[in-house]
């Protein structure tokens, strides 16, 4: 595998992300995404947890014969995070890392990715738009005993490509124990010629950011990988030029400059790099994270009876059984358990304009499986839906402003789904709200200003931002 300058790559990203495609309209995607879903049979329902195929409940867990594939755990969790210091849940333990990877090609000068029409056991509308290679090491390493999945000659090491982002990064750390995945993205060169099969095609970042705009097309594992895309820093000389040649091309767009600036500028910003640094240095010593595994019958305010795992209080979420028929995958049918959350949840950043530019309020937030004790989150990060009923155990900083922000303040606003190969039916409102000059500066100490800019450089380590803020950020659009 080979690199090649990171200036470059960012340039051909930017352009990548303002262009509309070489092959096929937005509209035309959605038609044969339609096309693809009466195309494929698949059939997907629930079953009894006791009746799962493959899977046996043994030493207090939910794990596969195999010993592979990942496990459903009880843990005991101890932090003085908040307000509440002590509980219990299932998780899911899977602590093999896995590929989410797009190869990229240029045509007629634009980057393209290589995306596929993938079906998932727990999409809402079944065939959502992922990348070109979603697979676990189980998956992979054809533990299921099925075909290898398309396309994972080009990174595994077998093709000679160019590695333009290579990253592990953090999956949700609520219900995931320590899981990461690889995120890369890898250039072949133009003249290669590279057969699309039947549920793949070629699009630019622009338009998979213009499919961001409507619900549950683009998956969670497309949106972390173009999350991790970095489109380079700029001065106010060459923004205003940047600007200039867009109004000049016709590129319009809602905001039009908001995000670029927030993006691209490497000034204005209130808080320096090395600031942010120390403050989530600092709560990273300050807050202690406590993980105890336990047995599933030892879980506090949990059941398991054969059927699902449950809250007393029907919160949070079950886990479930599920049986799955699907047409075009490596193994066709199969059982799995999976997570189904209690309600739909909430997912906001708050914007302001500081010195000019807008910045983000991030939040630093503490979750059971996360592998360093808190990582970089949305203003609003409401996964189990509580908020609309006035159940939580504790006080949401700053969710009135997102629940009654005026229409015309609202830059974004989209649902968008979980992972469906872990996660069933579930879907988060993903929205982006912005604020005046009545909103003050001076934040609560777990919260932070930054620009999208600094935001996309902690994205290049590992464990800084968290699934839900790259999943909000994978948005940025500039037209």
């Amino acid at each position: 595998m080979r690199t090649r300058n990171v200036e470059d790559v960012q340039l051909d990203f930017l352009v990548s992300a303002l262009s509309h495609g070489s092959f096929m309209r937005t509209q035309d995607i959605l038609f044969w995404i339609k096309q693809q879903n009466e195309s494929v049979v698949s059939k997907i329902h629930q079953i009894p947890i006791s009746e799962l195929k493959g899977w046996n409940y043994s030493d207090e867990r939910i794990r596969h014969n195999s010993g592979k594939f990942f496990s459903i755990d009880g843990i005991r969790i101890k932090t003085n995070y908040r307000d509440i210091p002590k509980w219990d849940q299932p998780i899911i333990n899977q602590p093999e890392i896995g590929f989410l990877g797009f190869v990229a090609k240029k045509f007629n000068g634009v980057m393209h990715f290589l995306i596929q029409a993938k079906i998932e056991p727990g999409n809402l509308n079944i065939v959502q738009l992922s990348p070109t290679l979603q697979a676990t090491r189980s998956n992979y390493t054809r533990v299921h005993g099925g075909d290898s999945p398309n396309y994972l000659e080009y990174f595994n090491g077998e093709k000679n490509v160019m590695v333009l982002i290579d990253q592990l990064q953090s999956e949700q750390g609520a219900r995931f124990l320590h899981k990461r995945n690889r995120n890369i993205i890898v250039e072949v060169d133009e003249n290669e010629d590279i057969p699309v099969k039947t549920n793949f095609m070629w699009v630019s970042l622009g338009q998979i950011k213009e499919l961001l705009s409507f619900d549950n097309i683009v998956n969670m594992d497309s949106r972390t990988v173009i999350s991790c895309i970095k489109f380079g820093s700029y001065s106010e000389h060459s923004l205003k030029l940047m600007s200039s040649v867009k109004n000049m091309a016709g590129i319009e767009s809602e905001k039009p400059d908001s995000f670029l600036y927030s993006v691209l500028s490497e000034t204005n910003h209130i808080n320096d790099l090395q600031d942010i640094i120390h403050w989530i240095t600092s709560l990273k010593f300050k807050y202690d994270l406590e993980v105890t595994p336990i047995g599933i019958s030892e879980m506090q305010h949990w059941a398991y009876d054969g059927i699902t795992v449950s809250h007393e209080n029907g919160k949070y979420f079950d886990v479930i059984g599920v049986r799955v028929e699907i047409g075009n995958r490596e193994v066709i049918s199969w059982d799995q358990p999976m997570i189904r959350s209690a309600q739909e949840g909430l997912i906001a950043f708050i914007v302001k304009k500081i010195n000019g530019i807008f910045h983000f309020l991030v939040q630093a937030k503490l979750e059971s499986g996360n592998f360093d004790v808190v990582e970089l989150a949305p203003t609003v990060q409401c996964l189990t839906g509580n908020y609309r009923k006035g159940n939580n155990e504790y006080t949401i900083p700053y969710l009135e402003q997102v629940l009654n922000a005026p229409k015309e303040n609202i830059w974004y606003s989209s649902y968008q789904s979980e992972e469906g190969g872990r996660f069933f039916q579930e879907q988060n409102l993903n929205i982006i709200v912005e604020v005046g000059d009545e909103f003050p500066i001076e934040v609560d100490e777990n919260y932070c200003w930054m620009t999208l800019n600094q935001m996309l450089s902690f994205v290049t380590y590992n464990n800084y931002l968290n699934i839900a803020a790259r999943s909000l950020i994978s948005k940025i659009s500039f037209y």
